[in-house]
């Protein structure tokens, strides 16, 4: 699909938008997860976990959640946006690329249980006390900075291609 520089910029803004979500979210967590390896507080028992973590959350979060499924429905969703683009989605592009609206759903349930399971975990975890907050930390900015990767690579790949790599999981009478 040759898109023009108009729906060129819609997908752009979708995907960034998405982007800076992410980072965000990384930014603000890196510092509060190098904390106990900076300090030197952890017990070998401590350091253990947290490798632990970090692998665990790079493979389940930044690989089977992100590159696997996440990355590549935002992009197709983003560049089904540029094709197809409304007014409220265009300037909600961030959004609808992660699925919140204009959905099938199944995915629009998902979506919203993963946004409530995932806020129920931040404030859980931010009244942890070091160096547990900062090891449970440590495998989540793993698992966002893969996410990132991912969405960057998806993105560009899917630019060059053309082609849409994931089902958008649009609704059924929305037009293809």
């Amino acid at each position: 699909m040759k898109l023009s520089s108009w729906n060129r910029l819609v997908a752009i803004w979708g995907v960034v938008g998405v982007f800076l979500i992410i980072g965000q979210a990384l930014l603000r967590l890196t510092p509060i997860a190098w904390e106990p390896i900076a300090d030197g507080s952890l017990t070998p028992t401590q350091a253990g976990i947290y490798g632990f973590w970090v692998v665990f959350n790079a493979y389940a979060e930044g690989y089977r959640g992100f590159q696997l499924a996440f990355c590549p429905r935002v992009v197709s969703r983003a560049l089904w946006l540029s094709q197809n683009p409304r007014p409220l989605f265009v300037l909600l592009a961030p959004l609808f690329c992660m699925s919140f609206f204009h959905t099938t759903r199944r995915q629009k349930i998902v979506t919203w249980c993963l946004l409530i399971g995932i806020l129920v975990l931040v404030l859980s975890v931010s009244r942890a006390p070091q160096p547990w907050r900062g090891i449970v930390d440590g495998g989540v900015v793993v698992g966002l900075g893969w996410g990132l990767c991912s969405l960057g690579i998806t993105f560009v790949r899917a630019l060059i291609r053309g082609d849409l790599e994931a089902d958008p999981a649009l609704p059924e009478e929305a037009p293809n």
